[in-house]
């Protein structure tokens, strides 16, 4: 089977063995990460999007069976989220900065139309949203929450001078929360630069003209933006409230270090006594 953009038989399948044996070999070797990580990584994507193939051809005209997937998504985007930030029920509640940035951009598109209530452009659509709100939560919490547990001096010093525990917090974690942005941010700077994304690539081989394409592009780039950006707010205001908590440092032969963070270990109050 041939496509227009990439030949597809027996040499692409052995190129991808070479590419996914590659990823796994560097990262055993230099990254000091396993690679059978890699592989089976490799090897879900196969898995997975053989599935999602065969379930989305089977979802075309029926919205309610394309709303239930787009929940599946948000609800694996979330674990994954959660994973990768923290341990136990808490990471449950990165569902709600990925809420908070694909719900109102979704229903903004609905609602001006712009999104047909289509299965196939529902499920494209809200998967991209849902992606990019996962990545940005992820890189938010793990930057933010390693920034708390290096600098929790400077924390206990703000809390000292009598700032509130969110406050305190906000005072480390704000100039550097937009970092987690910065992805997103080149992507829409250098697009038809540096990159072609698969929208309009995908568009413009179908037939479109190339400025239906490009905005279509430029619609589905900005919504991430939006999206990411919300997600990453909502993370900053969880991890000054203590939603998530960093682990507290480990104690060296006395109470000194324990007495240092204990406030790593309680949830975030209004004030100070």
């Amino acid at each position: 089977m041939d496509s227009t953009l990439l030949s597809i038989g027996p040499a692409a399948w052995l190129l991808l063995a070479v590419l996914l044996l590659t990823a796994g070999l560097v990262s055993a070797l230099l990254l000091a990460r396993s690679p059978w990580a890699v592989l089976a990584a490799g090897a879900r994507a196969v898995l997975q999007l053989a599935v999602v193939a065969l379930l989305i051809s089977q979802l075309a005209g029926h919205p309610a069976a394309a709303a239930a997937f787009v929940l599946l998504m948000f609800s694996v985007a979330s674990f994954t989220a959660g994973r990768r930030v923290t341990t136990g029920r808490r990471g449950l509640l990165m569902a709600v900065p990925i809420a908070a940035g694909v719900l109102p951009v979704l229903g903004l598109m609905l609602a001006s139309g712009v999104l047909p209530l289509s299965a196939l452009a529902l499920i494209a659509v809200a998967g991209q949203l849902i992606g990019g709100a996962m990545t940005a939560s992820t890189l938010a919490g793990r930057r933010l929450l390693g920034e708390l547990q290096q600098r929790s001096g400077e924390v206990e010093a703000a809390l000292a001078l009598g700032f509130p525990d969110p406050e305190a917090r906000m005072l480390i974690l704000r100039p550097v929360a937009g970092e987690a942005l910065i992805p997103a941010l080149d992507q829409t700077r250098t697009v038809g630069l540096v990159t072609l994304p698969g929208a309009f690539v995908g568009l413009i081989l179908g037939g479109a003209s190339p400025v239906d394409a490009a905005l279509v592009q430029l619609l589905v780039l900005v919504a991430l933006l939006a999206v990411e950006a919300l997600a990453i707010a909502v993370v900053l205001f969880g991890c000054t409230h203590g939603w998530w908590r960093p682990q507290a440092p480990a104690a060296r032969g006395s109470g000194a270090a324990e007495r240092k963070t204990h406030w790593l270990k309680r949830p975030a109050r209004a004030s100070r006594a």
